[in-house]
């Protein structure tokens, strides 16, 4: 059973159960209305019913009379159809009353009621093939008196009232199931959108595709986290594919040319010594540069895809190690540092790969003999080279991908150090910043977060 039919049958059995309570309520409530008058006119004739007291020492079953009259609102004078009924069972009834009625056997009740041991009552019956209602009460000690109208008008009104209530009650029950089930397509619309675009997402792979939403409802708000959901998917499936065609262009160079030199190698037999000590020299710079590249991209896409747990770090520790790597890797250059003690919330491992980076970079574009300089305050990481600085229209892309100023092609490096650097530097809610140096150079500002959560404050910062 689908969701819409599960909706509209609910919506069908709610307005179906509130159709069905005010029928009841309605019928009763007439009912009332009918029958409430008529009651009351019963009891107010009891009130009137005057039978000589002489009379009634000397009734005798079958005894009729005639000065048993009940003047009442009947008719003036008319007499309305009673009978006087004794404890003992016995019973009198003026002239008209086996005309009107027949005879009627006296009840229980009726005798407990002439003895005031039980209260008055009402009864519905058939009398004479007639529907009536008789009040019984007692009319003096040992005696009761009986009095019959007829309610054929107003069981026959209560009958057509009844029917109309079931008919009106099945046609609300048609009505409700048929704009329960309406209502419930309407409703339901939206989710039916959003299992079209799974559905055309799924078959497609098309992450382009987005859902309308109109209100602002749970609806509507399931559809704007779906858009979101496709909207990150479709960044992330863009950065893959922008990945894998950086990395192939990236590689495709170092491959030509480490082919290349390899055939030249396989065929030329008598090629000079010091031509093939260079030719392998070059092979094995290429094979280096290719495994950091690759290297650098696992790097990257573990970083994306498997973050690594955060915990209290030693920043001013995590530079050390940074360091002492930059300073064997690059011993031509100096680092000087500056790091004051320092804690932050974060990983460790990529926070020391992040450093490694900022310093190799600066360590590579430095001199022979210039000076590194490193500073640590408040979560933040100042490194300033003394080379010949970054052009401003590089500078806002230093950070992407694959990105190489046009002075750093002919240099040794991928292009992904400085963006790893932003990459751990969001995924702990950082920044990183590249700055020209007044005096030539270059700073690099990466910023975390201190052990409070709170962005070190940038009065507290490094400046050179």
């Amino acid at each position: 059973m689908t969701l819409r039919t599960r909706l509209a049958i609910v919506a069908a059995a709610a307005v179906a159960a509130a159709v069905v309570l005010a029928s009841f309520a309605v019928y009763f409530i007439v009912r009332s209305e009918l029958f409430g008058p008529i009651n009351t006119s019963l009891k107010s004739a009891v009130q009137e019913v005057r039978i000589p007291p002489r009379f009634l020492g000397s009734l005798a079953p079958g005894s009729r009379p005639h000065e048993f009259i009940l003047h009442t609102g009947y008719g003036g004078g008319f007499p309305v159809p009673y009978r006087v009924v004794t404890a003992d069972g016995t019973y009198v009834v003026p002239d008209n009353y086996e005309l009107a009625l027949g005879p009627l056997p006296v009840t229980k009740e009726q005798r407990q009621v002439a003895a005031g041991n039980a209260p008055p009552f009402y009864l519905d019956g058939t009398v004479a093939g007639e529907a009536t209602r008789s009040y019984t009460a007692q009319l003096s000690p040992g005696y009761a008196v009986q009095i019959f109208t007829s309610i054929d008008a107003e069981n026959h009104a209560l009958a057509k009232i009844r029917l109309w209530l079931i008919l009106i009650a099945i046609a609300g029950v048609a009505l409700a199931s048929a704009a329960g089930f309406f209502i419930a397509r309407a409703a339901l619309r939206p989710v039916r959108r959003l299992s079209e675009t799974a559905e055309h997402v799924r078959t497609t792979r098309d992450l382009s595709r987005r859902i309308d939403v109109a209100g602002k409802d749970e609806l509507g708000q399931l559809a704007k986290t779906f858009n979101a959901m496709l909207e990150s998917l479709d960044e992330a499936a863009k950065r893959q594919r922008q990945l894998v065609q950086d990395a192939s262009h990236e590689l495709r160079t170092p491959l030509t040319s480490l082919r290349t030199n390899i055939e030249v190698l396989a065929t030329s037999k008598d090629l000079p010594a010091d031509e093939r000590k260079q030719l392998l020299g070059d092979v094995v710079e290429q094979l280096t540069e290719m495994t950091a590249l690759i290297g650098e991209l696992t790097e990257l896409a573990r970083g994306e895809e498997q973050p690594q747990p955060f915990e209290d770090v030693r920043l001013d520790l995590v530079a050390e190690d940074a360091i002492r790597r930059t300073t064997r890797n690059h011993p031509e250059v100096p680092i000087d540092a500056d790091l004051a003690p320092t804690t932050a919330f974060g990983a460790p491992a990529t926070l020391e790969r992040a450093f490694a980076n900022l310093l190799d970079n600066a360590a590579k574009w430095s001199p022979a003999g210039a000076h590194v300089e490193v500073q640590l305050r408040d979560g933040e990481l100042v490194v300033r080279d003394h080379g010949p600085g970054i052009a401003e229209g590089d500078l806002p892309h230093v950070f992407e991908r694959f990105y190489r100023a046009t002075a750093a092609r002919g240099m040794p490096g991928s292009g992904l150090g400085l963006a790893i650097v932003r990459q751990v530097a969001e995924a702990h809610g950082g920044t990183v910043v590249a700055e020209r140096a007044p005096e030539g150079g270059t700073i690099m500002r990466f910023k975390l977060r201190n052990g409070n959560g709170r962005i070190a404050p940038d009065e507290n910062g490094a400046s050179f």
